[in-house]
């Protein structure tokens, strides 16, 4: 099936194989070329000369005739394109299909009486959507426009006609540290940030109410995160870092969407030095179970990109913070010093994410850390201590059994947490040495 390039960006002409014999014709309409449809519209048309448009609706379309023919037309729409305004028409019969991408203006006029015009479309009309229009007039139809609606009649002119807005990025959990360093990244105009108290991603009902044809993307950053506290809730953590995830990508799937779940190295038993994307998940605790899940699950979406990470230090509470304020009161601390691995900036996290969905890399799981040495607790929590002038003999190095002799039983966790960068480092992204970040994010706490 060839596709023909038009005037106006993404809007493709297709050529459809029609197999005619004396009883009529078959056609091969749709095989999954451009949109995921949702559902299968007809309009029938009973004489030549009906014209309908201009509709840019907020999804795709793949359109063509199951009888008769058309005059097909388009104006691009789209307040970000390169080609807005730029109109283009071509007669559609039962050998071409057209793909029309979000925000452009669609319309036809009849060719012929008893003219049935068939269009896919990639997410469900919403009554309280917000639609744009323009005038039928910004088209140079073949014949005299007939049969128009009262509400087509009544469309503005290009000029006037509210321009659709692109789609943006839906981050949720917009308040924890990933959250917040994704604010950096991302304009209001690029990306809608919502708390839990505004979108709770394990509410099926809240998930279902949003308008989905808005976005592109969802940037999963909702998590539970209490290692310790999923020994006793196990079924909280479960909900939230499984369930609802699951229910992400099944919502991307409806939606065609692509998702970015955050995963964790909790997922792993620490038992080999390095980790790789391929490396099959062993939990140690709770925590790590219900992320393995949760990891697992994002990946039933089409378009994903799993991104598994450590020790992450930006705003908001974390170990650095911790250390930090326990030299700020003169504690000195005991922290162990037998659990390995790279901290992750929030900020290197967040620039990251956006380059996978920038440079549109391959779907996947993608290890994403911070990048420099290899330390244990201990020696991340003395970088912490030189980096405020303090002493960094005032940390002791603990083994794990040892502290938990101290503070108490914890939940277990991996002693190697190292993730190999080598995977995303190929798409073209150089993260920051931790210790340059440390540095930084120290001098601005």
């Amino acid at each position: 099936m060839a596709a023909q390039r038009t005037p106006i960006e993404g809007l493709e002409v297709h050529e459809l194989s029609v197999h005619a014999d004396g009883r009529g014709w078959f056609k091969e309409n749709w095989a999954g070329q451009s949109l995921v449809p949702v559902q299968n519209n007809v309009s029938f048309n009973e004489t030549a000369g009906t014209t309908r448009g201009m509709h840019a609706e907020p999804w795709d379309k793949w359109i063509s005739v199951a009888s008769g023919r058309a005059f097909c037309a388009w104006v691009d729409m789209r307040e970000d394109s390169p080609t807005y305004g730029e109109k283009f028409g071509v007669e559609v019969g039962p050998g071409t299909a057209v793909f029309v991408p979000r925000g452009v203006a669609n319309g036809f006029q009849t060719l012929e009486d008893a003219t049935s015009y068939i269009y896919l479309v990639n997410s469900r009309y919403n009554p309280n959507g917000d639609y744009a229009y323009c005038s039928y007039r910004e088209i140079d139809w073949p014949l005299e426009p007939t049969a128009l609606s009262q509400a087509d009649r009544e469309h503005p002119a290009l000029a006037s006609a509210t321009p659709v807005r692109p789609r943006k990025i839906l981050v949720t959990g917009a308040n924890g540290q990933l959250g917040r360093a994704l604010r950096q990244v991302y304009t209001e105009a690029q990306a809608h940030f919502v708390t839990r108290a505004e979108l709770d991603i394990t509410d099926s009902g809240a998930l279902r109410s949003v308008e989905w044809s808005d976005y592109w993307a969802i940037i999963n950053c909702a998590a539970y995160n209490d290692v310790n506290g999923a020994e006793t809730d196990r079924a909280g953590a479960w909900r939230v870092n499984a369930d609802a995830v699951a229910e992400l990508a099944q919502t991307a799937n409806a939606h065609d969407l692509t998702l970015v779940h955050v995963s964790s190295d909790y997922i792993f038993d620490g038992t080999v030095q390095v980790h790789t994307e391929d490396e099959p998940a062993s939990p140690l605790s709770a925590y790590g179970a219900s992320k393995a899940a949760g990891d697992t699950a994002a990946q039933v979406a089409r378009k994903h990109y799993v991104v598994r990470t450590s020790w992450v230090f930006g705003d908001g509470a974390n170990f650095m913070d911790a250390m930090a304020r326990l030299h700020e009161r003169g504690v000195k601390p005991n922290v162990i010093s037998d659990q390995r691995g790279r901290p992750t900036s929030a900020e290197d996290l967040a620039k990251g994410i956006a380059h996978l969905l920038r440079t549109r890399a391959a779907y996947g799981v993608y290890n994403l850390t911070s990048d420099g040495d290899v330390a244990s607790r201990d020696e991340v929590a003395m970088a912490v201590f030189v980096g405020l002038g303090g002493n960094p003999s005032d940390v002791t190095p603990v083994t794990t059994e040892q502290y938990a002799q101290i503070a108490g039983p914890e939940a277990p966790r991996p002693k190697e947490s190292t993730l190999s960068l080598d995977k995303i480092k190929a798409t073209g992204f150089s993260p920051s040495n931790w210790r340059a970040a440390l540095a930084l994010y120290l001098a601005l706490r």
